[in-house]
């Protein structure tokens, strides 16, 4: 039978019977469910459990639902906490989570992403809950406590969070407390006082001691609940109570193990060897304690241990699981090595076997790490690891691979390569080549890297035999991972090539994965149509393994390829037929499908159709970021604030990219928009030049850079920022070094065949070359521009540049270049430079005659926010822009500026 570890972990401790009626602290516990987070943090025997599911159990008739989670320190791995954790909310809360507990498995997206979808359900849900996370000091986890931090910031106000543990969560619980958000309850809340002491002694275990007795044991123990419940068991039957009060001095350690073994002393010999056997078990059930043991009963034991109220806790309502108080846990594991040391390993043994027969492998893998039988625990972790891949577990996976002796990976290859992936998973390089090539001298080289009729030599040990016909090509792929994650495209082709060789043709996932990751590295050198074969075979491979909702993986990354290219129709051709396969065969749409419609968004950006633009990531928010990719989050907050800049909300444009920042996730794609880069354009466009240059220091862009395709982005910002900074203060200098910089960036581009940043480059040439006064050669790389552009209908690169492109472009079209085309972009270049407008130094933007507009009502700073949907921050931005480019100092004179010159009327 399978051990019910989600039954156990998620079920409210019950207790046999209750310790004392201790009203106060159920009174602290029911403020806490007013406020966000209650925290009880005490040492080991306080109680913190106890009083938490008595709590529970007499508030159960106030209509609050209650979901409870016992953690252990396997539960540092992500994907186990949040799985245990959205599980627990769906028991209490039926509904709650389904999305996003079906989300945490691979590709899985961002935690954020996950739990935005929980707390909506949370939100939606009538009733109050409550999610109980005991044992909290177990969790060290970076990842887990991140995402505790975004959940508890983020709580609806009927959902409370209770925290117990040993010692203080990562969390910010000074931020809570000042905010009041945060009730604590601490181990000088939870000591019994004298009267609860009293009722105890001498009420429930009924020993009848004196005052004097009572506060004597009260002053030894600190009002220690665990102390006085040994001291209690220890005191039944004696009629020397006094003396032996007097018989232990010490500090908590010393009275805990003195006093457990005044209760081991007084059990029978068969009781005591079960507890101390039975001690390397975190769960007891009867099954599994016979086969630990080697005896029959063991439930009826079990049975009869918890009616003597042996700090034996049931987790499950039947009563067929059971775990030991743990401080009496650890004085039992204690004892048992100090007497029976020989015999630990062999009942760690006896768990691992039941565990593994009866279809828990995490459970069998412990015990057989725990009895230091690495061959064994071998053997169950290689046969794991597929399985821990699929399910994203490789923190787990790798926590269990880092305990086996590095010298049984020598002989066990397909081991060796599995370790290899759980380093790569968790972004580490140290080692991998290590273990690939202890591997890798098993393998056969007169095969040719085949694996049909290869079987294990002598001396090698190989559990999992299909993964070890595929090494030769999993061996490349890791290596070309590798070799990407060093920043070594070539070798990553080359490793790639081996492993796509290694492959045998029937096995469509491997050769699909091998030609994706040719084409991520012809990508990552700038090889933008070995690129687009790479990922082009990929899809298909994929669609011939049944993969379809990985092919969109590909589609994303083909649409980024087609857009480098400045092949605009094409990206959208990519993205419109993805859309059109997304529906699976049940009529669901597949993951992925958000994202073609954030791609299709910046087309239509460049476009200048700003509607179509919108809606489109409308229609990817309505989807859910569910539907989306690890990258969604971050992708959809770069289209929006492309809208936004392209609006002239500059200020809320920052914003998103800041959020886009914080949420990027590579996914293995080449940084070659980096959102740093994007932000300095933005403080550019802001004026904020030295701001923006900060973001060339830190980020080590310079002059002297050789150009390359990963950081050709970056380098035409810093282009940008020269021009700009010439534009703001004549500086000669920065005007050559901008018009040198780019003649490089425009050979290298060209010699790429990356349209879409020749375009940029020409465009921002042309300008240059317009500010040194040479007008035929401005508007010779204009005219190369307009060629490259017009049949693709880019805009946006053009408009964005505003009244000097305008001009420029007025003077082509005078010339005969593009006239059509040319005037269209002028009339988007200078859109926001009415004739109204000529009056100023510095036009005002779209966004800031909406502003404008809006002072002349009788709407307040706030009433304006609400208007346009934006921040009070933006609307004071937008207004300090306009007194500035109006000349005048407040609201009164800005208007009566703005009426001389027209301004507020629609077409002013």
């Amino acid at each position: 039978m399978a051990v019910p570890l989600l039954e156990t972990k998620l079920t409210v401790p019950r207790q046999r019977r209750s310790l004392v009626a201790r009203p106060r602290l159920g009174e602290r516990l029911d403020r806490g469910t007013e406020s966000a987070l209650t925290l009880v943090s005490a040492p080991a025997g306080f109680g913190k459990t106890t009083v938490l599911a008595e709590w529970l159990a007499a508030d159960a008739a106030a209509g609050r639902s209650v979901a409870w989670l016992s953690l252990d320190p396997r539960d540092n791995d992500p994907v186990s906490y949040w799985t245990y954790l959205i599980a627990a909310l769906g028991r209490a809360a039926p509904g709650v989570g389904a999305t996003a507990l079906s989300l945490l498995k691979p590709p899985m997206p961002p935690i954020e992403t996950i739990l935005s979808l929980l707390l909506n359900d949370l939100q939606a849900s009538t009733g109050e809950v409550v999610l109980v996370l005991d044992d909290y000091h177990v969790i060290h986890s970076r990842d887990v406590q991140d995402g505790m931090v975004f959940l508890i910031q983020n709580l609806p106000p009927q959902t409370h969070v209770v925290i117990a543990g040993r010692t203080d969560p990562a969390l910010p619980l000074a931020r809570l407390r000042g905010r009041g958000a945060l009730v604590e309850i601490r181990a000088a809340d939870l000591r019994f006082t004298p009267l609860e002491a009293a009722e105890y002694l001498n009420g429930v275990m009924g020993l009848a001691l004196t005052a004097t007795d009572i506060e004597a044991l009260g002053w030894r123990t600190e009002g220690w609940i665990a102390a006085l419940q040994l001291a209690a068991l220890s005191l039944q039957g004696r009629e020397d109570a006094a003396a032996f009060i007097a018989g232990f001095t010490g500090d908590d350690r010393y009275v805990v193990d003195y006093l457990a073994e005044e209760v081991l002393r007084g059990l029978p010999g068969d009781e005591r060897d079960f507890l101390l056997q039975t001690s390397i078990l975190e769960r007891l059930g009867g099954p599994l304690c016979d086969a630990v043991t080697g005896h029959l009963g063991g439930r009826a034991t079990l049975d009869r241990l918890e009616r003597g109220n042996l700090f034996l806790a049931p987790l499950d309502a039947q009563r067929s699981w059971y775990r030991y108080h743990q401080l009496f846990a650890d004085v039992l594991r204690a004892r048992l090595i100090d007497e029976h040391p020989a015999e630990v390993p062999e009942l760690h043994r006896r768990a691992s076997t039941w565990y593994e027969q009866n279809g828990e492998p995490a459970e069998a893998i412990h015990h057989a790490l725990a009895a230091e039988d690495f061959q064994r625990a071998a053997e169950l972790v290689e046969r794991a690891v597929q399985a821990m891949r699929r399910s994203r577990s490789e923190a787990s996976l790798l926590g269990w691979l880092r305990l086996l002796p590095a010298e049984l990976f020598r002989a066990r290859p397909v081991l060796s390569v599995g370790f290899a992936g759980a380093l790569l998973a968790a972004g580490e390089t140290a080692g991998v080549e290590e273990r690939l090539r202890d591997a890798e001298r098993w393998l056969d080289p007169t095969t040719g890297g085949r694996t049909g009729t290869r079987t294990p030599a002598a001396g090698m040990v190989v559990v999992d035999e299909e993964e070890f016909h595929r090494l030769p090509a999993t061996i490349g792929l890791y290596r070309a991972a590798l070799a990407l994650a060093r920043g070594d495209s070539k070798g990553a082709a080359r490793q790639a090539s081996q492993a796509l060789d290694a492959s045998p043709l029937e096995d469509h996932l491997g050769r699909a994965a091998a030609s994706g990751l040719l084409g991520l590295a012809a990508w990552t050198s700038g090889d933008l149509e070995s690129g687009i074969r790479g990922y082009d075979t990929c899809v298909a491979g994929l669609r011939r393994a049944g993969h379809i909702a990985d092919t969109f993986g590909c589609a994303i990354a083909l649409a980024d390829l087609r857009l480098a290219q400045g092949r605009l129709n094409e990206a959208m051709r990519t993205c419109r037929q993805a859309v059109e396969r997304a529906a699976g065969p049940d009529g669901t749409l597949l993951r992925g499908t958000a994202d073609m419609h954030v791609a299709m968004s910046g087309i239509h950006l460049e476009r200048n159709s700003l509607p179509a633009a919108t809606a489109e990531l409308l229609r990817s928010q309505e989807l859910g970021e569910h539907l989306g990719l690890p990258q969604n989050p971050y992708r959809w907050r770069v289209a929006m604030a492309g809208i936004r800049q392209a609006e002239g909300d500059l200020d809320g444009a920052l914003g998103l990219l800041d959020e886009a920042d914080r949420l990027y996730v590579s996914d293995f794609f080449p940084p070659v928009r980096p959102i740093p880069a994007l932000r300095a354009r933005v403080l550019a466009a802001q004026g904020l030049l030295g701001e923006a240059f900060g973001w060339a220091r830190e980020h080590g862009i310079s002059l002297d850079d050789e150009p390359s395709y990963l950081h050709e982005f970056e380098h035409i910002t810093l282009a940008r920022l020269l021009l700009a900074r010439h534009g703001a203060d004549g500086a000669p200098g920065a005007l050559d070094d901008s018009t040198r910089l780019l003649e490089r960036l425009l050979h290298a581009a060209d010699e790429g065949q990356r349209a879409g940043s020749i375009i940029e480059i020409l465009v921002l040439r042309s300008l240059a070359q317009r500010a040194h006064g040479d007008i035929p050669a401005a508007l010779a790389s204009l005219q190369r521009a307009l060629a490259l552009s017009e049949p693709q209908g880019y805009v946006r690169i053009f408009a964005n540049e505003g009244a000097p492109m305008a001009a420029l472009l007025g003077t082509a079209a005078q010339h005969g270049i593009s006239p059509a085309y040319a005037r269209r972009l002028r009339a988007a270049a200078g859109a926001d430079t009415t004739p109204a407008q000529t009056g100023l130094i510095e036009p005002l933007s779209g966004r800031e005659l909406d502003v404008l507009r809006l002072l002349a009502t009788d709407l307040d700073g706030p009433g304006i926010a609400r208007e346009l949907l934006v921040s009070l921050n933006t609307v004071r931005s937008h207004t300090s822009h306009i007194y500035a480019k109006l000349g005048v100092t407040n609201r009164r004179a800005a208007l009566r500026r703005a009426k001389d010159l027209d301004l507020l009327s629609r077409n002013g």
